[in-house]
């Protein structure tokens, strides 16, 4: 069960109980398994490839990731996550793999994956506790250009619905063009985003969305700010329909990041939230805190790159690290029956 929290409200004089529940995004760093895939250029990531990718750097990795994910949330919630999206994952092989390491095992995790066009191979996956989200529909949206180029494959933006503390909330996981791409393909993808929230809210006003991935681009790049069209204030945010980016502000007002790159931090890990899942009735489920997960053992201790993350291979070295991206978090909250 969930953790349950107490709060005295002094004016009431009464205490109330409440229910929170922690979402997450993370990118896992190219999981591949050792197997070719036919139709995907996965071969760096086998046993004779450029990485020599061996059944030791697979288990060592699959490791790794199960412990950040075990770990995310758990300062607060000692049963941890809710809900985690995932990206640079190969297959539901390497799910199916990963929800099988002992701690997420204990927890009962389960996942939902759809195989994409991606040319790489890489797709977005959603891992879950049953016990804290229950799915009931999923669905890979495609990325789609805007001259309709059926020769441009990419990752499409994988939607899961299903049910958070009594309530229907949809999730759509993202994994938006690379910076090898011009600014112009990320733009397209917070179009097609944007018009995947309007469709759905259109169609269930109550709903909750909350969508979030690896956008390859700041909270303040025109692809989230007027393309995806998220606002920086919550102030600002007049309608349910609208959506709130919390770090916005994280990233120009305190200056962190969920990834470096010569010497600068980026936030290309994004959860942006329904306006409806702002303000202080909470009897429905309401943003609590933000968080970017870390830990010291996701850092560089010592050398050249100490504070950057410590990646599963760098400079053709394998580091046996984690990713070279931070995961994020939020905490909904929700008055308890």
């Amino acid at each position: 069960m969930m953790l349950l929290l107490s709060a005295f409200l002094t004016a009431q004089a009464q205490e109330k109980r409440y229910e929170v529940y922690s979402v997450g995004f993370y990118n896992l760093e190219n999981l591949f398994d050792t197997i070719h895939d036919k139709g995907k250029n996965d071969y760096e990531f086998l046993p004779d490839g450029t990485n020599k990718w061996g059944t030791m750097k697979y288990t060592n990795k699959l490791k790794n990731m199960a412990r950040v994910l075990n770990e995310m949330g758990t300062d607060l919630l000692p049963m941890g996550m809710a809900a985690v999206g995932v990206s640079e994952i190969e297959n539901s092989r390497v799910l199916e793999d990963l929800v099988n390491q002992e701690p997420l095992a204990a927890r009962g995790w389960d996942f939902v994956h759809i195989e994409g066009p991606d040319r790489r191979g890489v797709d977005c996956g959603l891992l879950y506790n049953p016990q804290l989200f229950k799915p009931v529909n999923s669905k890979l949206a495609p990325y789609t250009t805007e001259d309709n180029d059926t020769t441009y494959k990419t990752r499409g933006f994988l939607i899961v619905s299903g049910e958070m503390g009594g309530e229907l909330v949809h999730i759509i996981v993202n994994h938006w063009p690379s910076r090898y791409a011009k600014s112009p393909a990320r733009e397209r993808a917070g179009v097609l985003v944007r018009q995947l929230k309007d469709s759905i809210m259109a169609a269930m006003p109550d709903t909750k969305i909350l969508i979030m991935g690896d956008m390859n681009d700041d909270p303040d790049d025109k692809s989230m700010a007027s393309c995806l069209g998220n606002f920086r204030n919550k102030e600002d945010v007049k309608a349910s329909t609208d959506l709130y980016n919390p770090w916005w502000n994280i990233l120009r007002k305190k200056g962190a990041g969920t990834l470096k790159y010569k010497g600068k931090w980026n936030l290309f890990d994004q959860i942006v939230l329904s306006g409806n899942l702002l303000g202080n009735d909470r009897s429905t489920l309401k943003l609590y805190k933000t968080e970017i997960f870390s830990r010291n053992y996701l850092f560089q201790q010592e050398g050249r790159y100490k504070g950057n993350t410590l990646r599963t291979h760098a400079g053709g070295v394998w580091l046996n690290g984690y990713s070279d991206h931070l995961p994020v978090i939020v905490y909904l909250i929700k008055e308890a029956k």
